[in-house]
């Protein structure tokens, strides 16, 4: 199986849509902008909704489901919202089709009309708080922790598959909660998770900030974000959790009687991660082999391949490795026996590479003889030969190193390329030539948040949270600036 990736350094874009396709992850749909998502990529997502899912209900929330569509009246009720938004919906008018009158197919019956025209879901917060007008009368009724995996449709014009599609899948919660001080520790909390998530599953290191108000979600007072680096120097928005203050609750008319027995409006959040996380790990430890999975969210973790002539061997080889396949999966280790005659053995070796299955067994007659494996690694293709009774404690030690060492070295990339620049000049031209984060004092505006943007390329990407007060001057404009804030080109 020939990979032949376009080299990274060569055309990391390239490198990126080739490896997505030939590792069997996804593919494009006839849809334009949609993405048919194949089962190796399901496969990796479901191991990362599994976690999520875990980490959600451990801190209190409940999934349910809410309606595809929304009554378009709804998203006009939070003005900022549907600014945000609006120019990326899609709209459901008519809900039937008949055949046209020449036969040359079906057409929209005219007749057919919606008497209210329904979006198709961007993000669910209108349709969300309308239903909780219902859910709510008291403090007793709050908090309402609530969480949906879900699909959502943006109409986007520019698309990359799991970066950036017309139809997505992600998970939203949305909560609803008696005080300021309590939605807002939950839109922080909600960061945490996240950051912990993508650092100790997926291996990517992440800066937790705020956004400034012009890349804020739209409707939201605060919006918290885990931002990653990816091996190109471009930043990732990874994941989002927004402190929505009371305009939800205003606009659908949310209320509740406080324990003063006086009505009140709740106060909310929201928050969400989407398949954009599978570009994220992708892009941020693959290599010009293929991908490079960290173990925790590979699907398969370890793949063994026998290598023999004939019928005979393979009987042999297959009835030595079957309780090596028992153990390691009593010890939660997902393992794949691959005895497939279809295929030469430096063939598999190749797709298992591509595919970054961590680490790789490989049994021949000699190995049968001295009573040992070849095992190698997807993330050094580093192989040593292993006696068989050491080989499960071998492999648990290697899936942890594995894990730990995607990260480091992940970890190191991102701290090389974070700079602190003091001119516009320099500014400029680190961009251009190194790239990362760039460390520089913003004097808080969005005109020259704007004009920065405008001449660069660059957004803020966030002001982090562990930022501390510095007195300086603003990169482009000179003004005095409290903070040095992080500015990046960005997916």
């Amino acid at each position: 199986m020939g990979k032949n990736l376009t080299k990274r350094s060569e055309d990391y874009s390239k490198w990126y849509n080739e490896l997505v396709v030939k590792a069997d992850l996804a593919e494009n749909s006839a849809v334009r902008g949609c993405m048919v998502i194949k089962p190796y990529g399901y496969a990796i997502w479901e191991k990362m909704q599994a976690e999520l899912d875990r980490m959600f209900k451990e801190t209190g929330h409940q999934n349910a489901y809410f309606p595809l569509f929304i009554p378009k009246s709804y998203l006009s009720k939070e003005a900022d919202h549907v600014e945000g938004f609006a120019k990326e919906c899609a709209v459901v008018t008519h809900y039937r089709l008949k055949n046209a009158e020449d036969g040359s197919g079906v057409v929209v019956d005219p007749d057919a009309k919606l008497e209210e025209e329904l979006i198709v879901r961007p993000t669910s917060e209108t349709i969300i708080w309308d239903t909780y007008k219902k859910w709510v009368q008291s403090y007793r009724d709050l908090p309402i922790l609530v969480n949906q995996w879900a699909n959502v449709v943006r109409w986007e014009m520019r698309t990359r598959l799991f970066l950036r599609t017309a139809e997505f899948l992600w998970q939203e919660g949305h909560t609803a909660h008696e005080t300021k001080d309590e939605a807002v520790r939950e839109a922080e909390q909600m960061m945490n998770v996240y950051a912990e998530f993508a650092e100790d599953f997926m291996g990517v290191p992440v800066i937790k900030g705020v956004k400034t108000d012009s890349e804020r979600f739209a409707g939201a007072l605060e919006t918290y974000c885990i931002e990653a680096l990816m091996q190109d120097g471009k930043a990732l928005q990874a994941g989002t959790s927004h402190f929505l203050g009371q305009n939800f609750a205003k606009a659908f008319d949310v209320k509740y009687a406080n324990r003063e027995g006086k009505q009140d409006y709740v106060w909310a959040t929201s928050w969400g991660v989407s398949t954009r996380l599978m570009g994220a790990l992708i892009m941020t430890h693959s290599d010009d082999n293929g991908l490079v999975l960290p173990p925790k969210l590979a699907p398969i973790q370890v793949v063994i391949v026998p290598i023999h002539k004939g019928e005979e061997q393979l009987n042999a080889i297959t009835e030595k490795v079957k309780p090596l396949l028992k153990e390691l999966r009593s010890k939660g280790i997902t393992v794949k026996y691959d005895d497939r005659d279809t295929y030469k053995p430096g063939w598999k070796f190749n797709e298992y590479e591509l595919k970054g299955v961590p680490v790789r067994l490989a049994l021949g007659m000699r190995d049968m003889e001295n009573n040992t494996y070849e095992v190698a690694r997807r993330d050094t293709l580093t192989k040593e030969t292993v006696a068989a009774e050491a080989v499960v404690e071998k492999i648990q030690g290697l899936l942890e190193e594995i894990q730990e060492s995607v990260y480091k070295k992940a970890q190191e990339y991102r701290d090389a390329h974070i700079t602190e620049v003091d001119t516009f000049e320099e500014f400029k031209k680190l961009l251009e030539t190194k790239g990362g984060f760039l460390s520089a004092h913003w004097d808080g505006t969005a005109q020259t948040e704007d004009k920065i943007k405008e001449l660069t390329k660059a957004t803020i990407r966030c002001i982090p949270i562990d930022a501390k007060a510095e007195k300086g001057q603003c990169v482009y404009s000179g003004k005095p600036s409290e903070r040095r804030v992080l500015f990046a080109k960005a997916y």
